[in-house]
């Protein structure tokens, strides 16, 4: 049975976060509040706990994993980042995108596409994921929480504690963000290409739009 907390999602409890920072360090995976929707996540190191999310999406090993990262910074340690990109980056984070970039050597094989050696990199503009991601001190495995039979995520925390308070180890309530998906977009070319245009605005970048 998942534990069930109640963050404030403006000022988070510290005594919470830090219990769940404890229960992803010990290999949990959670439920937790981002600036577009909710999310699964687990530790970067936890191969197991990986294996549980694709489990619970139902995703084959064909689907992409995104870290999302406290900052800039941290983006910088996992992926590779011209300083055009950092730029631009910087000016968009934190916000509700993802960055496909070329991977660093810390990023596990598993993580990275298997073709391109990409990841899925993005800085979150919501308190409760900063305040998590702060207190632990690395990255977030992560996905979308959708359910294998659905076509968008869940939004309600009390109906993913009936979906899933058998599958995951905690469930964070961080209240209402959404359900909008983030803007996606691949630096791995000189020019910026718009890959799916979601909550994230695009009118500060330069984009290839194809």
């Amino acid at each position: 049975m998942s534990q069930f907390f109640v963050i404030h999602p403006e000022n988070p409890q510290k005594r919470l976060i830090n219990q769940a920072v404890e229960i992803i360090r010990q290999g949990g995976v959670i439920v937790y509040p981002t600036d577009s929707c909710y999310a699964l996540g687990c530790h970067i190191g936890d191969k197991n706990a990986m294996t549980r999310i694709s489990r619970i999406r139902q995703m084959d090993n064909k689907h992409n994993f995104t870290l999302v990262c406290r900052d800039l910074s941290e983006i910088g340690t996992y992926a590779k980042v011209s300083n055009k990109a950092f730029r631009t980056l910087k000016n968009a984070t934190p916000g509700a995108y993802t960055f496909i970039l070329v991977a660093t050597r810390e990023v596990p094989r598993r993580l990275q596409n298997p073709k391109r050696k990409t990841i899925g990199i993005r800085v979150p503009d919501n308190i409760v994921a900063q305040t998590l991601l702060e207190t632990l001190g690395e990255p977030l495995i992560s996905t979308t929480l959708i359910m294998p039979d659905k076509t968008t995520p869940e939004t309600e925390p009390d109906d993913i504690r009936n979906l899933l308070e058998k599958q995951v180890d905690l469930i964070i309530d961080g209240g209402h963000c959404g359900s909008e998906p983030t803007t996606m977009i691949d630096f791995t070319t000189d020019e910026p290409q718009l890959l799916r245009e979601g909550k994230g605005q695009v009118d500060i970048f330069e984009l290839d739009m194809g």
